[in-house]
């Protein structure tokens, strides 16, 4: 089984840049602040092909960080939210004030975390209005800010709403008290659905829920449960991602006790795939799903391989054929800016052969999927991969629909099968 990892492709994981690798992204930062002073130019040099580009803002920020998680997070400490923002303003203004930046408009922002709803509303406030000010921001700008249940109310929604957010992506996971206490969450059933509701009661109309399966301790009907009762709270978007024990995670260090059988784990993706479906959800992308018109539009910007800056510790950006990372720790980071240099830690300029290999697997991850031309070039010269691709053809796992190609159901509980492949 593949295909169904839990990947932001804006956040590098904590010490596991293989995440990335795999979509051919950059190598694993050097960690060295002189280095990332020197690659802080590469942007410069790098102007966007495209005018619209996505901007994921990273929160490393937890009040908790849990035993599954490997993307990159600090604990919140004193003084240390106040010294981040100052530190990302000075890399806004940083990006501003390339020559390039004049001539690109912001079409989708996302601030991902960590936890960005431990943001006050004034500070994300500030953050979109220096946002504003360095760079055109389209007036229906998609603006998404994770939020764990038990940091929003309704005046803390409010006040991003007045700031501008128009999406909110709420980390429930689940819906199962005792398993939300193993996982490390800090939220019950209960405050989960009240966050729900306190979104819908500050005024937003798209609100997407993330969920998680294939988790210790959970059989399918204790899955189908949370699952039905979020999908009664109608919201307009879900995400829902198969436990991956990814390098930098606590439980990938130590090992977790009562992982499912793998079977399990294939049949909650199958009531998963059912339900959301008899809820007329659109099932747009290997992990996501979505009533008609509320697809996410950033992580499209992902899965199209278009451009995409970035701002935070650990954040990764795409500009031009450059893919870059910035330092990682949050500390060496604020250090980078605060000596007046862009924290560009790693980065990789893409061959033509690593850009097409990225399109396919990021394309192929939608229902959309890709021309038929990308295929039959990566297919070019390559007669066992051919053989490959007429097997998945043959067991119906690829289908071809006019001049596009794209995985069926089954296709994507298997596709990281074949991405390796195309690689």
């Amino acid at each position: 089984m593949g295909g169904l990892t839990q990947e932001r492709p804006g956040s590098v994981p904590a010490d596991n840049p293989s995440a990335h690798e795999r979509a051919g992204s950059v190598p694993a930062p050097a960690d060295n602040p002189s280095a990332a002073e020197r690659r802080g130019s590469l942007l410069a040099d790098n102007p966007p092909g495209s005018s619209s580009l996505g901007f994921y803002i990273h929160v490393p920020f937890c009040a908790q960080r849990c035993g599954y998680c490997s993307f990159n997070t600090a604990r919140l400490e004193d003084a240390a939210m106040g010294r981040y923002l100052d530190a990302l303003q000075r890399e806004l203004d940083l990006l501003g004030a390339l020559a390039w930046a004049p001539d690109i408009r912001v079409t989708t922002v996302f601030f991902g975390g960590g936890t960005p709803s431990l943001l006050a509303p004034a500070e994300l406030a500030a953050i979109l209005e220096r946002l504003g000010t360095r760079f055109e921001v389209a007036r229906d700008a998609e603006v998404t800010v994770e939020c764990n249940p038990e940091s929003v109310t309704r005046p803390r929604l409010e006040g991003y709403r007045a700031a501008g957010v128009n999406r909110v992506s709420l980390g429930v996971q689940s819906l199962d008290d005792a398993l939300l206490q193993r996982l490390g969450r800090l939220h019950d059933a209960r405050g989960a659905r009240a966050a729900f509701a306190a979104a819908r009661e500050a005024g937003f109309t798209n609100v997407s829920v993330d969920l998680m399966y294939g988790l210790p301790w959970l059989d399918t009907d204790g899955f189908a449960s949370t699952l039905e009762a979020v999908l009664d709270w109608e919201p307009e978007h879900l995400s829902a991602y198969a436990l991956t024990l990814d390098a930098g995670s606590r439980w990938a260090a130590e090992g977790v006790s009562n992982l499912p059988q793998e079977q399990t784990v294939v049949d909650q993706y199958w009531r998963l795939a059912g339900a959301a479906a008899a809820r007329d959800f659109e099932h747009y992308e290997v992990s996501n799903y979505a009533r008609p018109g509320f697809r996410a539009r950033h992580n499209l910007v992902y899965w199209r391989g278009a451009e995409y800056l970035c701002a935070g510790p650990g954040a990764c950006g795409f500009v031009g054929s450059l893919r870059y990372a910035n330092v990682r720790g949050t500390a060496r980071w604020c250090e980078t800016l605060e000596r007046g240099a862009l924290p560009v830690d790693a980065s990789e300029t893409l061959t033509p052969r690593q850009r097409l290999a990225e399109r396919l697997i990021l394309g192929l991850r939608t229902a959309d999927g890709v021309p038929r031309a990308w295929l039959d070039e990566r297919l070019d010269g390559d007669a066992r991969l051919r053989r490959h691709i007429a097997s998945w053809r043959e067991r119906r796992l690829l289908g071809e629909t006019g001049d596009r190609v794209w995985l069926s159901e089954e296709g994507f509980l298997l596709s990281d099968a074949l991405f390796v492949e195309l690689l």
